[in-house]
Formats: structure tokens, sequence, C-alpha cells
């Protein structure tokens, strides 16, 4: 019987019964560099933590479980993900990428990739003929949905189907959703890749990343490329990472609940020109999340009527912080034009709909009656100062 998602953040089927590591609950900590042997040609399983360690190894079976994928790699960080993936092109290729996306994504395809020779297609891929943007030397399809910060929602199984069609890989950055609300695999995507700095960690206190694949191909091209490029995650924070997804579920339930409450309020406000949550029946991807997700999460963005207003926002909130990232079990506020797309060009951002009105919210899973008093004090004092 296929166990539920809950229950796959907290159990390996493969290791039930088993009594390893002295009985311990929490896996340990294997706070090793290297290993030693026990003679010449023979191992005990592991040689160096840069090629594999044991905690780093069971979070990436985990990983792969959750995601329900052949194998799953964890590397230094959500970044560190992405650049390795890219190690699978070459001079000349060329991939479809949807538009908006997060601000480091776009750097680096513009600063690095390109300079390296490989060409992209910026499209937005949740409304356009991705077909229409195939070229002869087109490798891949390379997707966020929901999209960093603007909620864009593309059909996965609608797009794995072009792919699949065009022998190219589907490459989708699942992090907003997480594997709780989503799984990409199923849907046809041939890899997944995740921050698991925000949801999958959880706390704020832990960088991370991880590519997930079910193509034996691509698992040992990346096992290859880990171990050539070193970006490996450290036996701390694979820890660290084991430790938040335990609570996963539980989280992702919370702060969703949260978020419809402050999207509710949000909508009743007359400084608040859009909301932009995919929950919402008038979002234009509402039917598609319905499909191919469990749940719509715990991020919104919104526009407010000036700049002023929003900036004082900023200014203003104590218990919600104004900081960058998202995923952790505190309410972060981010200024997406400044912080998260600083670096993409303002022709670009504006064309995205990220202007010096937009906010973007990573809801938390603090009591929601604390969440709305600290919006309504927020807002009752700039109204008060801007009408005064």
């Amino acid at each position: 019987m296929a166990r539920g998602i809950g229950t796959k953040c907290l159990h390996l089927e493969e290791e039930e019964g088993r009594c390893n590591h002295y009985g311990a609950i929490s896996y340990p900590i294997f706070q090793t560099a290297t290993f030693a042997h026990p003679g010449v040609g023979k191992s005990a399983g592991y040689d160096y933590s840069r090629l594999q360690n044991p905690t780093r190894e069971h979070l990436e079976k985990v990983m792969a479980s959750l995601e329900n994928g052949i194998d799953a790699l964890a590397l230094s960080s959500g970044m560190a993900a992405i650049a390795l993936m890219m190690e699978l092109f070459r001079p000349g290729d060329h991939l479809i990428v949807d538009a908006d996306l997060y601000g480091g994504s776009i750097r680096l395809f513009g600063n690095i990739s390109e300079k390296n020779g490989i060409s992209f297609s910026s499209i937005d891929c949740h409304k356009e003929d991705v077909e229409n943007y195939i070229r002869e030397n087109t490798k891949a399809i390379y997707i966020e949905t929901p999209t960093n910060p603007m909620m864009n929602v593309t059909d996965i199984a609608k797009t794995a189907k072009i792919a699949k069609r065009n022998n190219l890989l589907l490459i989708v950055d699942n992090t907003f959703l997480s594997p709780y609300f989503q799984n990409p695999l199923d849907l046809g995507a041939d890899i997944v890749i995740h921050s698991g700095t925000k949801y999958l960690g959880g706390h704020n206190d832990a960088l991370a990343g991880f590519l997930v694949t079910n193509r034996e191909d691509l698992s040992e091209r990346f096992r290859f490329l880990i171990k050539t490029t070193g970006a490996a995650l450290a036996p701390f924070d694979s820890w660290l990472i084991l430790r938040g997804i335990k609570t996963l579920g539980i989280r992702m339930e919370k702060a969703q609940e949260n978020a419809v409450a402050l999207v509710n309020w949000l909508k009743g406000q007359k400084a608040v020109t859009k909301v932009i949550y995919p929950g919402l029946p008038e979002h234009p991807g509402y039917a598609i999340m319905k499909k191919q997700a469990r749940g719509f999460g715990a991020m919104i963005t919104f526009r407010l009527k000036n700049r002023e207003f929003a900036l004082a926002i900023l200014e203003k909130v104590r218990m919600i912080q104004f900081a960058e990232s998202l995923g952790g079990v505190e309410t972060l506020i981010t200024y997406p034009a400044t912080q998260t797309h600083a670096d993409v060009p303002q022709e670009r951002r504006e064309r995205n709909g990220i202007t010096d009105r937009t906010l973007r919210l990573s809801v938390g899973i603090e009591d929601v009656k604390d969440l709305l008093d600290e919006l309504d004090r927020v807002f009752a004092e700039i109204e008060g100062e801007q009408h005064g």
C-alpha cells in the first residue's frame, strides 16, 4: 500500500523495522570528511564525504521518496543545484525558460550559462505556445510553477507532452509548493529542482538544494557531476534538512491556512490594488492548480496603490519581518525589486509585473490573529499618516 506524503516525511519504508545506529530515532550526523579502509581494495561503504556521506545519503533517499524519483542529490544551495543541472548542456545548446523566474536563476542563465555558449528563449510558458520556440538545438524546457514572484501557473502535464514529443528535458523548480503539495515527476517532468533552504528545511537555519530525477541516465550523469564539481551538502546541514522535513506536512498545511486568511484580508484593503494567489478562483491558473497539485501553497504577491505605501509597510512591520527568502516558520515580507530580483533588468521586471509597488509575502505558522492584527496596525498607521 502506498504511504501518505506526511508519513513519507518521517519514515523510509526500506528501513522500517531495523535497529541501526544503536536505535537512534534521529538519523546520526556523520561529521567526517573521510573514511578509513579495512584493506587495499576494500571499503566500509563510504570513502570521502564529497562523494557520499551516510547522513546526506539518507536525506537523498527521503527526497527521492517524497518526489517519487529514483535518485535525489543534495547540494549546498538551490543555486548550486541549478548550476550543476546546467552542466548537462554544451555550448551551442538552446533552452526554453519561463520569463518569470527567481532572480538568481535569471542571473545564472544570463551571466554564466550564456557566457558558456548556451542560449535561451525567455517566454511566458503559462500562456504562450512553447512548441513555437523549439529549435533544432533546443535541449530542455525550464519552468517554475507557480512562478516567483508573480504566481503564474504552467500546466506541467501538457508541457511534458510537448517535451517528450520533441525529445526535450522538462525541468521543474518545485520550491514554492514543495513535494508535499506537488510532484512534477508524476506529471511527466524529468528533473525536479528545490531550494531546500525554503520549505524543506523550514526554519531559516540551513542552505540546501536538490535535484531529483526518475531517469537512470540522468542519475548517473548527476552523480558524476556532483563528485567532480564538489558542491554536495555537508553532513550537519543534511541533518538540519532531515529534521525540517519531519514537520513539512503540518507546516505546509498551517502556512496555507494562514495564507488564505491573509489573502482575504488583503482583498478588502483599499490600498491594495491586486492580490495574486493561485488559490483564488479568479486566478488564471486556479483550475490547473486544482488538477496538478494538492494545495495552493503559502506564497502571496500583492500590489499597493503607490510606492510610498509599499515602502512604509516594510518600515513598519515588526513581527512580520522584512527579509529575503521564504518557506520558513516565520512570516517574511520581501520587496522583489531590490531583493530577490534586483539583478533582473528593470524592463524585464516590469514586463513580468514586478513594479516598485509589488510586495511578496511568505506566510508562516504564527497564530493567524496575530498576523492579521499586525497588518491591520501597519495599514492603519500608514493610512493615517498619508491622510494626515
